[in-house]
């Protein structure tokens, strides 16, 4: 028996033999030997409280973080200033202990802030009604798919090649067993391609998926998009957006979007490694009772004093989660909370001069990096904070060169997109300077010279 299990043998006898089996083994029975590791793991010997604290911090101390490194990466998750006032509230213990209100009469703070936070969504995406969040931007593309779908009772989701990479891999695992037909449309020059889009949307098409600003940075036609997605008859169009980029573009809702998604982290939620980040959906009154999550709804209580309820939440959450298109708890708190004072704290002003800042930069570091020839654009198209450029070098050399300079680099798109070889994406915050700018397109012209006299 291993010592931190506290059943001893005899408690591990009496189990085995009131389930009918004769070990612990016989639980694993149905796996595969050739699967089965087959020998003991390969673990150092046992150590004390303080040696693992010391092995775990040396073994931290290996790692760089964004607090080392200059970061130019983006493709999903941005390196935007947190103003400190959302760590210090949303590290409040009434705040990071609670979980999810399921009696309004002890939950009225929560409510409120979900409530504030679905408001500050609508306000900026230009819908009417958004959720209580979801997990991320990938699995709230995945739900408003769903919803179309459900919609309109067509099975055709029709989505460009431009939308981040991980989304769309999101979305085929959900509809892979759902009897969904999903159709990817091809890039013409970094912005979907209009003349392929209408071929394939058509009277089984549940809905039309664009991001825009989309995974390159481009600014997508959503108008022209809109025309096509809506001329086939009861066709949705979703749109995925970069909630900054809305300081300074027209809202979804006012180019005709009927659902808007996207990605929360940049609104003062930290970088991390795959998460927990933040998905937001906001649609159409009419479509209200076909969103999935949870919606508060603002009333009075019996003495007339303002109080907050859960107006609509899936039942299947709570007792029949098989039936649920996602089980939704713990990320309407913290994440959302988080979400809603960055937005409260910022205010439109503030909001409008981070997406300003963050593209006249990004801007001003494209024209850097391409004057003198050697990386050249790798599409011609208006971009919000983030583009793409091409060069000789491969492009994980030059992050690898660019790391020795204490320089988080731009994403690979051979990843993805194999026919944009050597190309980088590279995004730039309203945290980066000019000098830091300036050191990048040094060090970047440094890199071509020394290929090229290699």
């Amino acid at each position: 028996m291993y010592p931190y299990i506290p059943n001893t043998n005899d408690d591990e006898k009496r189990m085995l033999k009131t389930i009918g089996v004769d070990s612990v083994e016989d639980l694993f029975s149905d796996i595969p030997k050739d699967v089965k590791l087959n020998r003991e793991l390969n673990l150092k010997s046992s150590m004390s409280e303080l040696e693992v604290a010391n092995y775990m911090t040396k073994l931290s101390q290996s790692n760089k973080t964004i607090n080392d490194l200059t970061c130019f990466l983006g493709a999903g998750a941005y390196d935007h200033y947190i103003p400190s006032i959302i760590g210090h509230i949303i590290s409040r213990s009434e705040f990071y202990t609670s979980y999810t209100p399921y009696q309004a009469e002890i939950s009225q703070g929560t409510l409120q802030y979900i409530f504030e936070y679905q408001t500050l969504i609508c306000n900026l995406t230009g819908m009417d009604v958004s959720n209580a969040s979801l997990y991320d931007g990938g699995t709230a593309i995945a739900e408003a798919a769903f919803m179309a779908s459900n919609i309109t009772r067509k099975d055709k989701i029709v989505i460009s090649k431009t939308v981040n990479p991980d989304y769309r891999r999101v979305l085929k695992t959900y509809t892979h067993l759902q009897g969904i037909e999903l159709v990817e449309v091809e890039d013409e020059e970094g912005t979907t391609n209009l003349d392929e889009l209408k071929k394939y949307v058509d009277d089984k098409t549940a809905a039309v998926i664009v991001q825009s600003p989309n995974f390159f940075g481009a600014i997508e036609d959503i108008e022209a998009i809109e025309k096509i997605a809506h001329s086939q008859k009861k066709t949705l169009l979703i749109t995925c957006v970069d909630p900054i980029s809305l300081g300074i573009l027209k809202s979804p809702g006012s180019l005709g979007a009927d659902i808007v998604v996207g990605e929360g982290q940049s609104l003062g939620i930290p970088l991390a490694f795959g998460g927990p980040y933040l998905g937001f959906m906001a649609t159409k009154k009419s479509y209200m009772r076909k969103m999935p999550g949870r919606i508060v709804g603002e009333t009075v209580d019996v003495d007339g004093k303002r109080a907050f309820v859960l107006t609509l939440q899936a039942r299947e959450q709570h007792i029949r989660r098989e039936k649920a298109t996602s089980n939704i708890c713990s990320n309407e708190g913290i994440n959302t909370l988080a979400a809603a004072v960055y937005l409260v704290t910022l205010g439109k002003k503030g909001l409008r001069e981070v997406a300003l800042q963050s593209t006249q930069k990004a801007h001003y570091a494209f024209n850097q990096i391409t004057k003198s020839g050697d990386y050249k654009p790798l599409f011609n198209k208006p971009f919000f904070e983030e583009f793409a450029i091409t060069s000789s070098v491969d492009a994980d050399k030059i992050n690898q060169k660019l790391l020795e300079e204490n320089i988080l680099g731009g994403y690979s798109l051979q990843k993805d997109y194999p026919q944009y070889k050597n190309g980088i994406l590279y995004a730039v915050t309203e945290k980066r300077t000019k000098e830091e700018i300036d050191i990048l397109g040094s060090v970047l012209e440094g890199i071509i010279w020394k290929n090229m006299i290699n």
